[in-house]
């Protein structure tokens, strides 16, 4: 057995779920956003912003479930099949990520990340990337659309609700061939208007769209800075597909985003993203103790929240320097040719 088979094999100890630990996430997350939510209610009897002072815990709860709702579509969660899906199921109602046709396309996310020969399987702004050559290739009017679609107010603000509250909504990138999976996306619909209509006949309209829109819109925000952040930085390289084997993108090309303790608990320990993407079948709880478990690991250069924040404006791999870099370091090359 090679090194890198033997790391990987290292880390199947904690792959198995731990029952206990999953009920208690699940009451704990979901009781969190409800208890949360109804509390929401009552304040917005009485004031619309002291409701919405409430918005980023329940955010908080929100982006937790989405978690769990990503173990089970790794089949992470619980021993069972059905068991995960029937919980994916039901966490897509409240995360607004249709579970079956969301598990499919993240899962073709997992064959392809950071290979710059197959961007185009299953990708998306977020987890891709042009080359620098690629970017200074395009058109002006290229390079403008390609700057404003990944600056950070766009791409991380603006975007991310219309995702989870619009294109979610739609087969969009759905296959055609995947009948099950846009099936899903209707069913999806329908059971969401069913639950929506339900409280807004009980607690009105208006109502329901002041507690839960702030909430839903907080969550996106949060949840997809964490997946932008998951493949970007100083720390992050990009392979030809030659060169690429998921091992080695796991440790090189997936980060270790080192989180407070209150916030990493909230993100459902996301942020040992390497730790994932080296063995997806590990649930959330049990990364941390794989990672502390194992030196290589261990030996991941972490990324703080502050460089978190920065990555998100690399947005171009430089093959020459080996690096993510900015459309502005892109544009601006200094006389030299390498950029600054």
């Amino acid at each position: 057995m090679t090194r890198k088979s033997r790391l990987r094999q290292d880390t199947t100890a904690f792959q198995a779920p731990v029952l206990r630990k999953s009920i208690v996430q699940i009451v704990t997350s979901f009781g969190g956003f409800l208890v949360t939510c109804a509390v929401m209610y009552l304040a917005n009897s009485v004031s619309f912003w002291l409701s919405l002072a409430l918005a980023p815990l329940a955010a908080g709860f929100l982006v937790r479930i989405f978690i769990i709702q990503h173990d089970c579509g790794h089949m992470a969660f619980f021993r069972g099949r059905r068991a995960n899906d029937l919980l994916g199921i039901a966490c897509s109602l409240l995360t607004l990520a249709p579970y079956r046709s969301w598990r499919r396309q993240h899962a073709g996310h997992h064959g392809v990340w950071n290979d710059l020969d197959r961007r185009d399987r299953g990708a998306d702004i977020y987890s891709s990337c042009l080359t620098v050559t690629e970017y200074r290739a395009l058109s002006p009017w290229g390079r403008v659309w390609y700057r404003a679609t990944r600056h950070p107010i766009v791409a991380n603000i603006l975007i991310p609700p219309l995702v989870f509250l619009i294109l979610y909504r739609l087969p969009f990138d759905t296959p055609r061939e995947w009948r099950q999976e846009r099936r899903a996306v209707f069913v999806t619909n329908l059971a969401l208007v069913a639950m929506v209509g339900g409280l807004g006949l009980l607690l009105g309209f208006g109502t329901v769209a002041a507690v839960q829109l702030p909430v839903m819109i907080s969550a996106a925000i949060i949840g997809v800075f964490l997946f932008s952040v998951q493949h970007r930085g100083d720390t992050v390289d990009w392979m030809r597909h030659a060169e690429w084997d998921s091992i080695a993108a796991s440790l090189q090309s997936s980060t270790y985003l080192r989180l407070p303790a209150a916030l990493q608990w909230f993100t459902g320990n996301i942020g040992f993203h390497h730790v994932h993407h080296l063995n997806p079948r590990i649930p959330n709880y049990r990364l941390q103790a794989c990672h502390e478990a194992i030196p290589a690991l261990r030996g991941v250069v972490p990324v703080s929240l502050q460089d978190g924040f920065r990555a998100v404006r690399s947005v171009l791999w430089d093959e020459d320097r080996g690096s993510m870099v900015t459309t502005r370091q892109a544009d601006t090359p200094p006389p030299s040719g390498d950029l600054a």
